[in-house]
């Protein structure tokens, strides 16, 4: 009998995370940042999606059509629950990968998107998903492809082999993952009061170790304790996916565009005298010690003439995510934390501090007279939104069309944050993707809905929801005990969320 698995976790659900980097939305910014020619918005794929939570996000959200297969049936059903209610156009199975790739009556996609899902699958899998996207992705179509890599995890290989196999050696039978993962962490921790010679060799294994045993189990399963894993460089990667015809475009992770927040001076001259783009890559993962990329790839890449890429940046509508009294002027790269320019950054975020989306050639001339040029303003695009205080914005007629699903899917998800903490976004019409919203903030949000208008009336019902399951609110680390302090805490939440968080919600579309 075949493993259905494939050496695959699949007796732990996995954590219902949501990926921006999936929105198909969010390419096109990063896209123009590189000059090159965005993707259609059409027809979309996602590989390996988990939970569903960001495929059926983006789905309401964005009104586009999805295809996406994830082996499990547990994960899988409660995908297309979700679809069922928002009435989304998602085609969502529990298909293996060889199964759902050679089906014939799969569109061709705009974009295919992998999340993690690369450095834990076989050299089988990889070699089905490339032939999939060589026959499957569009002529202009955009790869999301995310992935553990070298030289950041060199070093952390053989514990993590280590984990592994006293999971699989010393679990007794019968005995569940997680009691497996927690006698392979305490495993570790005996050996490294060992003062092993490894140790005394990889210091940072030790404090890594300390990180994981921190946790969530759920995750830990998937991440470290499959069959198959495989931290891989950039230059493997691309050995890889030279049949399928694509060329690398650039990083989806917006900071890593910024090199003065990850790269020395001496890195920066180094790397530009590399005349070899791959190469390059290689070399600047050597440089921050990359752990993680987050990379878009394009079959078929299109140099924009500087008047386009300055034409298409002016069009683009981005909203402020953020309370502007929230917003840091700091954010922090490979290199250590960096200071915004107060001079370019408050006159920007000035001109979005009232959470309507505007164009970035709207804010060029809202600012002006601040002697602030406008590759000042694309910048400052690139780094808040890579630091998620601001988001893209579709065109009005797509949020009009996606409100309903949206709407769907928010009440949805809402109503199930009664009994769970468990999903911490909601969907917004506005930026076709999905927002971070706690489950206090998501209940306040349930309250207005059942016509409780005032911040007064809130904290009532989410205390009545989380006594009745006898929970209390856990506040710097201490739980408090009586129904008073409880309620009390409740009330400053529903007050804070009702003068800065609720606005916002209202611009995005969500409440």
């Amino acid at each position: 009998m075949s493993d259905w698995t494939a050496g695959y976790v699949a007796d732990i659900g996995y954590t219902y995370g949501y990926y921006a980097e999936l929105n198909p939305l969010r390419i096109k910014l990063a896209f123009l940042n590189a000059g090159l020619v965005p993707p259609e918005l059409g027809t979309h794929c996602e590989l390996g999606y988990g939970q569903g939570l960001s495929a059926n996000i983006h789905a309401a959200a964005s009104g586009s059509a999805w295809h996406a297969t994830d082996f499990n049936p547990a994960q899988a059903g409660f995908a297309q629950s979700l679809a069922r209610v928002s009435g989304a156009n998602a085609q969502l199975t529990d298909e293996a990968f060889a199964d759902f790739c050679n089906r014939t009556d799969l569109p061709d996609f705009d974009s295919i998107g992998l999340h993690g899902i690369w450095s834990w699958i076989s050299d089988e899998n990889r070699e089905v998903i490339v032939g999939f996207i060589r026959r499957k992705l569009k002529v202009g179509g955009v790869l999301y492809i995310s992935y553990n890599t070298q030289p950041g995890w060199a070093a952390m290989v053989p514990m993590r082999d280590l984990l592994t196999e006293h999971s699989e050696v010393m679990g007794a039978p019968g005995q569940g993952i997680v009691s497996r993962i927690d006698d392979a962490l305490n495993f570790a921790d005996k050996l490294f009061e060992t003062n092993p010679s490894y140790a005394k060799a990889n210091p940072l294994v030790v404090d890594r170790l300390k990180g994981i045993g921190a946790q969530n189990r759920n995750y830990l399963a998937h991440e470290y304790f499959n069959r198959d894993w495989l931290p891989m460089p950039f230059s493997r990667m691309a050995q890889w996916l030279t049949p399928s015809k694509i060329s690398y475009a650039c990083s989806a992770h917006y900071l890593d565009h910024i090199n003065t927040v990850n790269l020395t001076p001496e890195q920066q001259a180094l790397l530009k005298d590399i005349p070899d783009a791959m190469f390059r890559e290689t070399v600047k993962d050597f440089c921050v010690n990359q752990q993680f990329r987050r990379d878009y790839w394009v079959k078929g890449a299109r140099k924009l003439t500087p008047l386009e890429q300055a034409e298409a940046f002016r069009s683009q509508k981005v909203i402020l995510l953020q309370p502007r009294v929230d917003v840091s002027l700091k954010v922090t790269g490979a290199i250590g934390e960096a200071s915004m320019q107060e001079a370019i950054y408050n006159p920007i975020l000035d001109a979005l501090a009232d959470h309507k989306p505007k164009t970035l050639g709207q804010i060029e001339q809202l600012v002006k007279d601040k002697d602030v040029t406008f590759a000042q303003i694309t910048q400052a695009a690139m780094v808040l939104t890579g630091a998620a205080y601001l988001a893209t914005v579709q065109d009005e007629t797509v949020t009009s069309k996606a409100k309903k699903q949206t709407d769907k899917l928010n009440a949805y998800l809402i109503d199930k944050a009664r009994g769970s903490s468990d999903i911490n976004f909601l969907a917004s019409p506005v930026t076709g993707g999905g927002v971070a919203v706690g489950r206090f903030q998501q209940l306040f949000l349930l309250a207005i809905s059942q016509g409780k208008k005032q911040p007064a009336e809130w904290p009532q019902l989410v205390w009545q929801i989380i006594a009745a399951q006898g929970q209390k609110i856990v506040k710097k680390g201490n739980t408090l005990e009586t129904p008073e302090e409880n309620l009390a805490e409740l009330t400053e939440q529903a007050q804070v969320f009702a003068e800065k968080q609720l606005p916002i919600l209202k611009a995005l579309q969500i409440a």
